[in-house]
């Protein structure tokens, strides 16, 4: 026995496929950016050394970590719009 109607399901479907939408959209924005950041600072000359060899990985997965972090206000402010544009009943 279902507790949710079928547009109650069907709304909670749009909504989950929003949000990975907009968090797929912020993967490739944030991938790409971090790749442009590490081209235009040319990051590959600190790997020559052994520290900076040891520190590359964190220093590039931190980057990306930061610009992805700060796409999550405003996907939470479209998928709630989105979610409060939908007829619950």
């Amino acid at each position: 026995m279902s507790q949710f109607t079928p547009i109650e399901i069907a709304n909670w479907i749009a909504i989950y496929l929003a949000a990975g939408l907009c968090c797929g959209i912020a993967m490739c924005l944030s991938v790409s950016v971090t790749i442009h950041g590490l081209w235009r600072d040319r990051v590959w000359n600190d790997v020559r050394t052994v520290r900076g060899a040891a520190l590359f990985l964190p220093k590039v997965w931190w980057r990306w970590q930061k610009l992805y972090l700060l796409s999550t206000p405003v996907t939470l402010f479209i998928v709630g719009w989105f979610a409060a544009t939908l007829r619950w009943s």
